[in-house]
């Protein structure tokens, strides 16, 4: 059993009003632990013809067999085969049966029932009963819809430089921050109708990082720069040069950005071969592991912050990139000042 639908039984458990309703969600979830068929009776108080019915019901329908039957006279319109037909529509697009609509709505799903079937259910039925089915409204996700030709090909060289790392060969990912004085809003714990409220500026202010995470200790390189362009990914590449100047090659993981394959940058690495740059897949960013270290600074610091000046919003920032390391077992987001 998938974990949503264990969270979708369980929210059943504690908030449905229907008590049968309950009780099969509970025997359910019981089955799932490889409780026993009798013991999952005596305790729901139920027979064990019954538990092996919804179980069956379950098995062959999903969540929507373990909706209860309506007592005293059956619905003409909820029934199985309505049940089914509306699932089905859930999976297809509304563009499929001539719909303006890019989603379906309730009301769009009652119409194309009556179309289709010539049953007539209301749209609050819809909206009712849809949630029975497992079916809610939530909000959609994005996904990457454009592939990379040379995905297999940078995977197979960034693998390659992962397994072969050491102190002669160290591997960095490097990225860059930006560090805006207008504050990020997220959210915060605050008392119930009483939104909390953060100050921002009248006219913004930026400043940029440029950090290189070692693949294998986790120490951080950043450099801050008041531009971000080639000149801050140089001065990184200066000072990952300062501190290792041991190793005989450095290797890079970064990203397509154009700093990164600027003529100025290819100028720094003609005259300084150590380095090797290895770019990540398009529209990768999950690959580059210091996007993570990026994300708690923004949640540590940045968002909404109220420090009055950049000067004081940048020293927070400096003491958390000095702290940083090693990342992520630091953990900078719980220290003090």
């Amino acid at each position: 059993m998938k974990r949503g639908v264990r969270r979708r039984l369980h929210r059943i458990v504690q908030k449905d009003k229907d008590a049968n309703y309950r009780r099969r969600a509970t025997a359910m979830l019981m089955l799932n632990k490889s409780t026993s068929v009798s013991e999952t009776a005596r305790l729901v108080s139920a027979s064990r013809t019954s538990i092996r019915e919804w179980r069956g019901r379950y098995e062959r329908y999903g969540e929507a067999g373990l909706v209860p039957e309506c007592r005293g006279r059956p619905t003409e319109t909820v029934n199985e085969a309505t049940c089914g037909y509306l699932l089905k529509l859930i999976q297809e697009q509304p563009g499929d049966y001539d719909y303006l609509g890019s989603r379906w709505t309730s009301e769009m799903l009652a119409r194309q029932l009556y179309e289709s079937w010539s049953v007539v259910m209301h749209s609050s039925t819809v909206r009712r009963l849809l949630p029975k089915l497992g079916v809610h409204w939530n909000r959609a996700r994005p996904t990457l819809c454009i592939k990379d030709p040379t995905k297999a090909r940078k995977m197979r060289a960034i693998n390659k430089a992962l397994r072969n790392n050491s102190a002669e060969t160290p591997v960095f990912y490097v990225d860059e921050a930006d560090i805006d004085f207008n504050p990020r809003i997220g959210s915060g714990w605050m008392n119930k109708g009483q939104q909390t409220a953060i100050p921002t500026p009248g006219k913004n202010q930026k400043r940029y990082l440029a950090g290189a995470l070692h693949a294998q200790t986790g120490n951080v390189v950043w450099v801050e720069w008041e531009k971000k362009n080639s000149q801050l990914f140089v001065r990184l590449m200066a000072a990952l040069r300062k501190r290792y100047r041991q190793a005989k090659q450095i290797i890079l993981i970064a990203d397509n950005y154009s700093i990164h394959k600027s003529g100025f940058t290819q100028c720094f690495l003609r005259h300084n071969r150590k380095f090797k740059i290895l770019f990540q897949p398009a529209y990768h960013p999950w690959v580059n592991r210091i996007e993570l270290l990026w994300k708690q600074l923004h949640d540590t610091i940045t968002r909404n912050h109220r420090y009055p000046t950049m000067k004081r919003l940048m020293d927070a920032v400096r003491i958390f990139m000095e702290i940083a390391a090693p990342f992520p077992g630091s953990q900078p987001h719980l220290a003090k000042v």
